[in-house]
């Protein structure tokens, strides 16, 4: 039976991350001690991690756990089991953690990290340091993101997956040549202006995969057959010649995993609700598709309601409640966990026809999700209204600065920083069910003051992040009601609305 979302609750959201890239990465959590680049000069000094490819066949798992444990930096390694996947790759009891298909991970939030290493489905790439060698070399403030970049060829750029749909003059714009004298392994070659160069293919690219199939399995003839199999449009995974070198010389498979998506039809979409009084205005079936296979439906949109201001459409499947998935829940338990979300939720979704989409090429329609556009416009035109919706607290303008004391657990502060791009000041974005930040009152919204006693108004996410990791186990932060802190302003000058609506940059403390 569906279950209407009218739920009331206090309580904090649950721990959640994400992730995408820039010089400093502010989506990627940081929780470990500053890291600085040191001279050393020393080769002999600078530890070198090395690369484990797991494959796994049928209902094989990996053979190994990923923990984070109390005294210690870092996702470990651990329970290696001997001769299955994980140990026939090299990887070892004890071992960190660095990069998970080409991204580096070391500082990211772990339930985000464990995700994308589910996301990678039956391959999966993983970049370790030794576990002695990771302690000292944090110990001697060895910047990790060096090390790795050390290790890596700079200018090795990630595969595309392309979707080509054909033209109907020209086609589909592509043609694959065997390369004389390597089995398996094909170039491109485009027509100019073509469906493919609009979908993203390049000239010299060489073809990785299509359809779901890697084509070093394939002869020509199959490949040829594919195509025309294939209809009115392909998807590939193509890299150009130099790249493609570096990840052979790596011993590193290039995957669809690690690649920047271009033209693809459907994409996950992530959406943010705001709990009316009403609640959150939709109903959550438990559907069977006409193949057989049962989903979460969000159907009957209240109009007005926050459901419909997000964006979300009727007949769409859920996919994530606050970044995690639901796909081995039950209908009660996904229910549960919305409940638990308090006053906000994020819900990942997407259409039936792109869940078919991606079944069809073995992909997970969660490893290319984005925040819905429309649904951040809207909102950001309204913070006011959207901080009424919230009965977290009563806000009438006159709430005062509030001290939060706070003592990292063992999962760490228990809250996410945001901030507005390319502008200074930060806000709390997310609070962690039972965390530090939630015992000591903190709410999402709340805008961060001070820290540790130094006013942080004026300061940039990065150097907020800075002053945050020199407290230690130990943070002290000034916070204000996110309206009653724009309200103070404006009584001297215009001021930025801090809404975690605008959010595009994300810290996760741990």
């Amino acid at each position: 039976m569906g279950k209407r979302h009218n739920m009331r609750s206090n309580t904090g959201l649950m721990e959640i991350g994400s992730t995408e890239k820039f010089t400093f990465n502010p989506k990627e959590g940081i929780d470990n001690p500053v890291m600085v680049i040191t001279d050393d000069a020393d080769p002999m000094s600078t530890p070198s991690p090395h690369l484990c490819v797991l494959k796994r066949e049928g209902g094989e798992s990996y053979g190994f756990h990923l923990r984070v444990e109390r005294g210690h930096q870092g996702h470990i390694i651990r329970n290696v089991v001997s001769g299955g996947v994980a140990g026939r790759s090299g990887l070892k009891d004890g071992d960190r953690l660095l990069e998970v298909n080409n991204c580096f991970v070391d500082d990211v939030l772990h339930s985000e990290v464990a995700r994308k290493i589910t996301l990678s489905r039956h391959q999966l790439c993983l970049l370790v340091l030794d576990g002695e060698k990771y302690e000292q070399a944090v110990s001697r403030g060895k910047d990790l993101r060096g090390l790795v970049m050390a290790y890596k060829c700079e200018g090795c750029k990630p595969p595309r997956l392309c979707h080509i749909i054909r033209d109907p003059v020209t086609g589909l714009g592509i043609n694959f040549t065997p390369m004389e004298g390597e089995k398996g392994r094909y170039s491109v070659s485009l027509v100019a202006g073509g469906a493919a160069e609009k979908a993203g293919v390049c000239k010299g690219d060489h073809l990785v995969w299509m359809n779901g199939a890697t084509v070093s399995d394939l002869t020509h003839s199959a490949l040829s057959k594919m195509m025309k199999k294939s209809g009115n449009h392909i998807t590939i995974l193509v890299t150009d010649s130099e790249s493609e070198k570096t990840y052979m010389r790596q011993g590193m498979p290039i995957l669809p995993t690690m690649a920047v998506p271009h033209n693809l039809p459907y994409r996950a979409r992530k959406l943010h609700l705001i709990s009316g009084p009403e609640g959150y205005g939709f109903l959550l079936r438990l559907e069977k598709a006409p193949s057989g296979r049962t989903f979460n439906v969000l159907r009957k949109m209240e109009s007005g309601s926050p459901a419909e201001r997000a964006g979300m459409h009727d007949g769409e499947l859920l996919l994530e409640v606050n970044g995690q998935s639901v796909e081995s829940l039950s209908h009660e338990e996904i229910v549960e966990r919305v409940r638990l979300s308090g006053q906000q939720v994020s819900l990942t979704t997407i259409t039936p026809q792109g869940m078919e989409f991606y079944t069809q090429l073995g992909l997970s329609p969660l490893l290319f999700c984005e925040d819905d556009a429309d649904e951040r416009e809207k909102e950001s035109s309204e913070p006011a209204s959207a901080a009424q919706q919230s009965p977290q607290k009563e806000v009438d303008g006159s709430c005062e600065p509030r001290h939060c004391s706070l003592q990292k657990g063992p999962v760490g502060f228990g809250f996410n920083l945001g901030c507005v791009p390319k502008r200074a000041g930060t806000f709390i974005s997310q609070v962690a069910f039972g965390g530090s930040g939630y015992k000591t009152g903190l709410q999402v919204g709340d805008v961060v003051m001070e820290v540790n006693g130094q006013n942080v108004e004026e300061k940039y996410l990065e150097d907020v992040i800075m002053l945050v990791k020199e407290g230690g186990h130990f943070l002290t932060l000034l916070v204000m009601d996110k309206t009653s802190y724009n309200k103070l302003k404006q009584t001297s000058s215009p001021t930025k609305d801090l809404t975690q609506e605008d959010e595009n940059y994300e810290i996760t403390f741990l």
